[in-house]
């Protein structure tokens, strides 16, 4: 699994973002996971599962946060996309992907999830 840490805290994390204006949800998932992570390829059209967590917004407050999740099977990965310079990525056994993420609802999505 391919984790990327948040801009701000510099926790692990999975790609994700707001919804797009003329995309699908999954095609946005897709778009995220390039500026994030520098990964394309095919985007599952359902999402897995979801989870939610706090976002904190850029006055301080936080805002709760629902997040469908969309697997993408990897097919081309660069080492200069639009995020690198505020991120790192990692990939990351099942199971260590679960114990590095905050979020107890992703850690369990991501130990039950089965690219099969």
């Amino acid at each position: 699994m391919l984790l990327v840490t948040s801009r701000e805290t510099r926790r692990w994390v999975i790609p994700k973002g707001w919804p797009m204006t003329g995309l699908s949800d999954p095609e946005a998932a897709a778009t995220e996971a390039w500026e994030e992570a520098g990964v394309k390829g095919l985007i599952a059209t359902a999402p897995i599962g979801g989870f939610t967590y706090d976002k904190r917004l850029k006055d301080g407050a936080l805002r709760a946060c629902r997040v469908k999740v969309y697997p993408l099977e990897v097919t081309a990965h660069r080492d200069d996309w639009p995020e690198a310079s505020e991120r790192d990525r990692r990939w990351m056994p099942r199971a260590e992907a679960a114990e590095a993420v905050q979020e107890p609802e992703l850690s369990r999505l991501l130990l039950a999830f089965d690219p099969a």
